[in-house]
């Protein structure tokens, strides 16, 4: 059986669903029988790549609701991935564009880590003190602890347009079966 998970870094839904669905698979018979093929979908794809900013005041724009109506989903956010056993920072966490983290994690899945680095991404993201918006050397620092090389994801991250076109054909692919957000 295959399954595909289209998912974006800077969702925190995406990162609880991961955990639960781990979990159902783990306790799953047929679990060695499962391929899952994580693929690519940015919930602000327009949203500026050197624009870094605290997540709480954009979710509010965004959504059009009030910094303290933000606050308490991140709160009921925290608390849902508490209940998987996940850190969650509901405060002081940033925004940005994840473009770059959907390049890099199309070049681990071609090393076979894509697992285990957007695993690590969301575990910085979400629950890590440093942010991985607009920070290419934490992102090869994570991909190093990945397992991929330093070296090799520096040069993806350097160059713009590689694993760009499988970005977008993932995302294209998405909007085709009528994927409007994720998990």
């Amino acid at each position: 059986m295959r399954v595909e998970v289209w998912s974006d870094i800077a969702c925190p839904w995406c990162y609880v669903g991961k955990a639960r669905f781990e979990k159902a698979l783990a306790a799953f018979p047929h679990r060695d029988e499962v391929e899952v093929v994580h693929r690519s979908f940015e919930l602000d794809p327009n949203f500026p790549k050197d624009d870094v900013g605290p997540v709480v005041p954009l979710i509010a724009k965004k959504y059009g609701i009030t910094e303290e109506q933000a606050q308490a989903n991140e709160r009921n956010i925290g608390a849902n991935a508490a209940a998987e056993g996940l850190e969650y920072r509901a405060e002081g966490r940033d925004h940005g564009n994840t473009f770059d983290m959907h390049r890099l994690l199309h070049f681990a899945g071609e090393r076979g880590r894509r697992d285990e680095l957007i695993s690590l991404l969301y575990r910085a993201n979400f629950a890590g003190e440093r942010s991985v918006f607009g920070d290419d050397a934490h992102l090869v620092e994570l991909a190093a602890a990945a397992g991929l090389d330093a070296d090799e994801a520096r040069a993806v991250l350097a160059d713009p347009d590689r694993y760009a076109d499988e970005v977008r054909a993932d995302e294209r692919e998405a909007a085709a079966v009528g994927a409007t957000g994720v998990p």
